[in-house]
């Protein structure tokens, strides 16, 4: 499926593709041509599932900048939240816009440029897709966070979460595990972490529950604060944490979501995801032509 074919008979509206990955779903716009940017309040509306299309995020394919292209970047990403805010990773996100490049120019390998750097995709399988994430590191001063603490053990606990350990993989993610996922509520249990005044931009909050040294479960409470059926990175990060935890020495792990497995590989502080890619619909929206966003 092409974005660039999608028909649009009145110049106001724009052709959007909705994907999912693992039911984690986005609304998907193409301004390498037309460069009209969205409001927030354009964006609010169009995730939201009442009024709008219904997304979890809003996703818009770009032109690489000149630095990525000489590098070999096929196209850039950028990657808005429900709430307008625009975040820098979103490991199902980049699998399905890495497909739909996939699909545009028949190739197997392409690279990304996102705000956390340029991402290697591969074609892993027929509706498969591969993204190598990373850098894993845990400076605090990346999440931000309001002041220094140990990111192996964060201050902050909510009932049965506590010795969670602070990771960033282009966006910031607080990992707890726990010994059955079953009595985890993540609205009573996560989201008041992710509204602890530690984290002034709030935080991903993963819980894990390691099933054996290659297997985990994993729920997460993702920013701006919704419990989503999927989190590539949330995935990535928790595998990273079993390993620096001490819980595993595994490369290789099977990370079971709401929605359904990732696998993950961990390579030094790189994690590679693979998982499948799914579309649901196409279609147009009405949006103005406004320059909120820097272009």
């Amino acid at each position: 499926m092409d974005i660039r074919n999608i028909p649009s008979p009145d110049a106001a509206e724009r052709p959007f593709i909705k994907m999912h990955g693992l039911r984690n779903h986005f609304v998907i716009f193409d301004r390498r041509s037309d460069r009209r940017a969205f409001r927030k309040d354009d964006i609010i509306r169009i995730c939201d599932v009442q009024v709008g299309v219904g997304g979890e995020q809003l996703l818009t394919i770009e032109p690489p900048s000149p630095a990525a292209a000489a590098r070999g970047a096929k196209a850039g990403m950028r990657i808005f939240n429900i709430d307008g805010r625009e975040v820098s990773a979103c490991g199902n996100a980049t699998r399905c816009v890495a497909h739909l490049l996939f699909e545009e120019g028949g190739d197997g390998e392409l690279l990304l440029e996102t705000r956390a750097g340029l991402l290697k995709c591969r074609r892993s399988g027929p509706m498969q897709v591969s993204v190598e994430l990373g850098p894993i590191g845990w400076n605090w001063r990346d999440f931000p966070l309001s002041h220094e603490v140990d990111m192996f053990d964060l201050p902050v606990r909510n009932g049965p979460l506590d010795h969670g350990i602070g990771l960033w993989i282009g966006n910031p993610h607080a990992v707890f595990f726990v010994d059955s996922l079953a009595g985890i509520d993540l609205a009573r249990d996560a989201a008041p972490i992710h509204d602890d005044p530690l984290f002034p931009e709030g935080i991903n909050v993963g819980v894990a529950q390691l099933m054996d040294d290659r297997t985990i479960r994993l729920a997460v409470w993702e920013r701006p604060g919704i419990a989503t059926q999927a989190c590539g990175t949330g995935a990535c990060v928790a595998a990273f944490a079993a390993r620096q935890r001490g819980l595993s020495d595994s490369d290789r792990f099977t990370v079971h979501l709401p929605a359904g497995p990732l696998t993950i590989d961990i390579r030094g502080d790189m994690a590679v995801m693979s998982g499948p890619v799914a579309y649901c619909c196409k279609g147009v929206v009405a949006a103005e032509a406004v320059d909120d966003f820097e272009q």
